[in-house]
C-alpha cells in the first residue's frame, strides 16, 4: 500500500510563498503519476499540478500557472510544489495523490487511486 504523507502549510501573507513536500512510504514512486489537489472553503476539489512518471512532462491548472511549480525526487520518493506569488483564493487545504496516468488529475471522473492526509495553507494578511 502506497503512503503519502504531506508537510510543508502554514499561514502566509499575500504575495507570500509556501513549499509542499509529499513523502510516499511503501512503494518506489517512479511508476506513478504524482502531484497535487485542493479544496478551498465552499469551494470544489481542483487539481492543480502533475508530473508524469515517464518523461516528467508536467501539468498546471490556470488558476496556478505561472506562479506554482512542481518537482519530483525519486531516489527520495518526494515531490514538492513551490508556490509563489499567493493570493487569498490560494487558500485550501492541499492534497498529495498518486496514481497510473497524469489525466487523473484533470479528466472529469477520474481520480488517482492514492491520497494523503492533506495540509492546511493560508493566506491571509
Amino acid at each position: 500500500q502506497l503512503q503519502l504523507v504531506e508537510s510543508g502549510g502554514g499561514l502566509v501573507q499575500p504575495g507570500g510563498s509556501l513549499r509542499l513536500s509529499c513523502v510516499a512510504s511503501g512503494f518506489p514512486l517512479d511508476g506513478y503519476a504524482i502531484g497535487w489537489f485542493r479544496q478551498g472553503p465552499g469551494k470544489e476539489r481542483e487539481g492543480i499540478s502533475c508530473i508524469s512518471s515517464g518523461d516528467g512532462s508536467s501539468y498546471y491548472a490556470d488558476s496556478v500557472k505561472g506562479r506554482f511549480t512542481i518537482s519530483r525526487d525519486n531516489a527520495k520518493n518526494t515531490v514538492d510544489l513551490q508556490m509563489n506569488s499567493l493570493k487569498p483564493e490560494d487558500t485550501a487545504v492541499y492534497y498529495c495523490a498518486a496514481g497510473h496516468a497524469t489525466s487523473e488529475f484533470y479528466e472529469s471522473g477520474r481520480t488517482p487511486r492514492y491520497w494523503g492526509q492533506g495540509t492546511q495553507g493560508t493566506v491571509s494578511s
